[in-house]
């Protein structure tokens, strides 16, 4: 179609352009008329530089399976396409949506290579502006980045750290005090071995010993009234049967779940003489598996939590695989249960049916790590006291992930920015602002799924969608900067 310069330069964009200019323009560049459908779909080759004269435009962004539209307008003037072409070969050059129309829409069209070359000549100063707020912004927004990483994982540190101290704590403990009491049991068989007993009856007290060590592993748990009153029975029976501290001895043999029906047995089958020493040599053997199953608790504890955090960093491990999402789930939750403290209640409400999951371990646990850090700030800052609710279902084609807290919930206002680059309502210092932006990254451009947020005071929910079919793996670097 023809190309006016004075319809063109009644346009808001180019309304200061001079007479030349806009004939260069017109010269150069086309008016083009479209009938409703797609105009260039996202992902294309950006060779373009698109402003409408007349019509309506929507602008859409690919969304896991969907097309999310973000925009639609009739404003003369607007733009889209090609809008970095300025920068070259330095990004890449594709459109990073895709647009429509709903009515016979005419556009004045400018190939990219025509409008670097004019943004370049016309205004030099502005480009070197606008190049300089892109890569600036880029490399900020990089930086800020890893010292959001920095900071999660300083936080993750000592929060393990603070989970490893008390399992090896307990450990080194329960060994230095089984070391004194297998010197106390060696010492005690000793003067039992001393005196004046038959073969028939030490082989008696051996035999007993092993079935006491087998019972211990098998103890009831009781409630602490029923302990208590074990605890006085035996401590009775003890006393009278010339046991001196059978108030110190009872309290162990309760907890290795024996009672007074197995102190009368040991009476039954050894000699009342040597019953003292043997019921304190026994008390030596329960101390000392009573210990052992502490040191062995101790020690998978330690285990556990390593074999979390291997999980959580997912180490020699493939970075694009298939799994199970609540092993990923897990382990976070595990990692960051220093920071979720004892005021906070954990609810897990799994699918276990679920499929597993194609998708890069390691970044979701990040989206996890930031959505859950999230609900933990949320929570503080209505008193404290909360529940986080980890749920995962099945929605249609796609798993669902759902985070949601008890907080005090994000204001209706600025729901909609809340997964903006650097845009935070925390106190200056404690936040970046790109938690969520990272997490929408990861979660929608690279694995081509969905981050959403429902919230009213009391109730926040963030819900990832994940694809339950793989796609093709992402490469982690598409542009996200958008048009009008």
């Amino acid at each position: 179609m023809p190309c006016s310069p004075r319809e063109i330069g009644s346009l808001f964009l180019f309304e200061k352009l001079t007479p030349e200019q806009l004939g260069r323009l017109c010269a150069e560049g086309r008016v083009e008329r479209f009938e409703p459908g797609p105009v260039y779909a996202e992902g294309d080759p950006a060779t373009c530089f698109y402003v409408m004269i007349e019509g309506t435009v929507v602008l859409s962004r690919r969304v896991g399976g969907d097309d999310v539209e973000v925009n639609r307008t009739s404003q003369p003037g607007v733009y889209a396409g090609a809008m970095q072409a300025y920068l070259g070969d330095r990004v890449r050059q594709v459109y990073n949506s895709s647009m429509r129309v709903t009515e016979p829409t005419r556009f004045f069209v400018l190939p990219a290579d025509t409008f670097a070359a004019v943004m370049q000549e016309w205004f030099p100063m502005a480009v070197h502006l606008l190049e300089g707020l892109f890569f600036g912004s880029k490399n900020t927004q990089q930086m800020i980045g890893q010292r959001e990483r920095l900071l999660a994982l300083g936080s993750l540190s000592a929060g393990l750290t603070h989970e490893l101290n008390n399992p090896a704590a307990a450990a080194v403990r329960a060994t230095a005090t089984l070391r004194e009491r297998v010197a106390k049991m060696r010492h005690k068989l000793r003067v039992i071995s001393a005196g004046p007993y038959s073969r028939e009856a030490l082989a008696n007290l051996i035999e007993i010993q092993e079935r006491t060590a087998e019972r211990v592993g098998k103890a009831p748990a009781l409630s602490p009234l029923e302990a208590a009153d074990r605890e006085d029975a035996l401590a009775d029976w003890l006393d009278d049967h010339g046991v001196e501290e059978g108030w110190r001895i009872a309290p162990t043999f309760v907890q290795a779940g024996l009672d007074v029906d197995w102190l009368e047995q040991v009476a039954a089958e050894v000699d009342a003489e040597i019953l003292p020493g043997a019921i304190g040599w026994l008390n030596y053997t329960v101390e000392t598996e009573l210990l052992v199953n502490e040191i062995e608790d101790s020690t998978g504890r330690v285990s556990h939590l390593v074999d979390a955090a291997k999980q959580y960093a997912q180490l020699d491990r493939a970075p694009y695989r298939v799994v199970d999402v609540h092993e990923l789930l897990d382990s976070t939750l595990l990692m960051l249960s220093g920071k979720l403290g004892e005021r906070i209640k954990v609810v897990k409400d799994y699918d276990r049916t679920l499929p597993k999951v194609p998708c890069y371990p390691a970044e979701l646990n990040q989206v996890w790590t930031n959505l859950i850090d999230n609900a933990v700030s949320a929570v503080h800052s209505a008193g404290g006291d909360g529940t986080l609710t980890v749920r995962t279902a099945r929605q249609h084609d796609r798993l669902l992930v759902e985070f949601r807290d008890t907080g005090v919930g994000i204001p209706p206002e600025i729901r909609g920015r809340i997964f903006d680059p650097f845009f935070t309502t925390k106190p200056v210092g404690e936040g970046t602002g790109l938690g969520l932006d990272i997490s929408w990254r990861i979660v929608v451009n690279k694995h081509h799924g969905g981050l959403q947020v429902e919230s009213v005071p009391g109730d926040t929910r963030f819900q990832v969608l994940l694809p339950l079919t793989a796609p093709e793996p992402a490469s982690g670097n598409e542009n996200t900067e958008e048009t009008v």
